[in-house]
């Protein structure tokens, strides 16, 4: 049994009624929060970045929903990046970290702990600083000071009563100044050209997974129908793909309340199918299997494979995806895939993460929760101050 209501999916007007936060409109602004941020950045005057020159190194603080931001960061740098990119959630900032350093702090609402406390650390030791946050808040305060580069979330982040204003569902508000800086500084590939094929990618993805569309024509709400009531292991097929497995297993968790893990191909191929066989894949199903004397069956593990337009993967990547896939059809662990049209680096990247994004906030509705609200990590915040 899969618990989840499927005539909901089928219904645009109810799912919308169900989502008291919002986040099925924040989601269908990703392409706006896209260009406003670039009007934005732009605005602060990205550009003296490469005025200055490119740094030693780019230490990036994001926690949260906004660690997608370093994430993606690190996975279009990639191994050819010509400085090294560090990411920290919190904790102290590396003792080498001075004037020829640069460091990235973000949150959306400017006030986490960790971004907040490395980023005045780094303006002290002379760093240069780019945040982005809500204005007014402490995080902006060191972004404004003489030397360094503060970028505000777009409009619609920061509307009273939304779901967007979470970071889980600002990450373009605040991925793309981080992506302007880096491409300002000649790290990544990033233009403002760029980010604009990104914005519209991102808008068709909205049109294809609407809350009025059938599910049998809904990529989003057909994944979320597959993953419900499963144990689900998200694997990446490569160093791109990465960002977008981390980003899936934390939306799964932190909007659908599902329990997932993710990996990236080809390190984490032996943990991966070191678990078919396990308690949470027990065989091909049963159909003589009687639920009323046997009991109900418990969660079962499904894998997510989220995979990039095959003409960019080499084909030895290729044939370690299909044997992953085989191999986990012949131990009865259920496989899905979300596989990247073709297009640049980052729009790629974009359309997958949207995908496992709608389905994680479909799975949420279908199942009766509110995908915008999480009461124990609103306890948790209250517990830990």
């Amino acid at each position: 049994m899969t618990g989840i209501d499927e005539t909901l999916l089928a219904d645009g007007d109810a799912l919308t009624a169900a989502d008291p936060s919002g986040v099925l409109r924040a989601l269908a602004g990703a392409g706006a929060q896209v260009r406003e941020a670039v009007d934005l950045t732009t605005a602060a005057g990205v550009d003296r970045l490469a005025e200055e020159g490119r740094p030693r190194s780019v230490v990036v603080a994001a926690l949260g929903g906004a660690s997608s931001v370093a994430d993606v960061l690190l996975s279009l740098a990639g191994r050819g990046c010509p400085v090294p990119v560090v990411v920290r959630r919190g904790g102290p900032l590396p003792s080498w970290v001075g004037p020829l350093d640069l460091v990235v702090a973000v949150s959306v609402s400017g006030r986490a702990p960790g971004p907040v406390g490395l980023a005045v650390e780094a303006a002290r030791r002379g760093a240069r600083v780019v945040t982005v946050g809500a204005e007014g808040s402490p995080l902006a305060e060191v972004g404004a000071r003489g030397g360094n580069l503060h970028v505000p979330p777009a409009r619609g982040v920061r509307a009273d009563g939304s779901a967007v204003r979470s970071s889980r569902f600002a990450l373009w508000s605040l991925l793309t100044p981080v992506l302007l800086a880096a491409d300002a500084l000649d790290l990544v590939q990033a233009p403002a050209g760029l980010l604009g094929q990104v914005a519209d990618r991102l808008d068709t993805e909205a049109e294809t997974c609407r809350p009025w569309s059938e599910p049998f024509v809904n990529p989003a709400k057909a994944l979320a129908l597959e993953l419900a009531g499963t144990v689900p292991v998200v694997l990446a097929d490569g160093d791109l793909m990465a960002a977008a497995a981390r980003r899936s297993a934390s939306v799964l968790a932190r909007t659908a309340r599902v329990p997932a893990v993710s990996g990236a191909l080809p390190d984490d191929a032996g943990d991966v199918v070191s678990t078919f066989g396990g308690p949470f894949s027990a065989g091909p199903d049963d159909v003589f299997a009687d639920p009323f004397l046997d009991g109900p069956a418990g969660p079962r593990e499904q894998l997510l494979l989220l995979r990039d337009a095959p003409a960019v993967v080499p084909d030895a990547d290729l044939a370690l995806v299909e044997a992953v896939a085989t191999t986990a059809g012949e131990a009865g662990v259920r496989v899905s895939e979300v596989v990247a049209e073709p297009g640049p680096d980052l729009a790629r990247l974009a359309q997958v993460v949207a995908r496992t994004d709608y389905a994680a906030t479909y799975l949420a509705l279908a199942s009766g929760t509110d995908p915008g609200q999480s009461p124990h990590l609103a306890e948790l915040r209250d517990r830990t101050g």
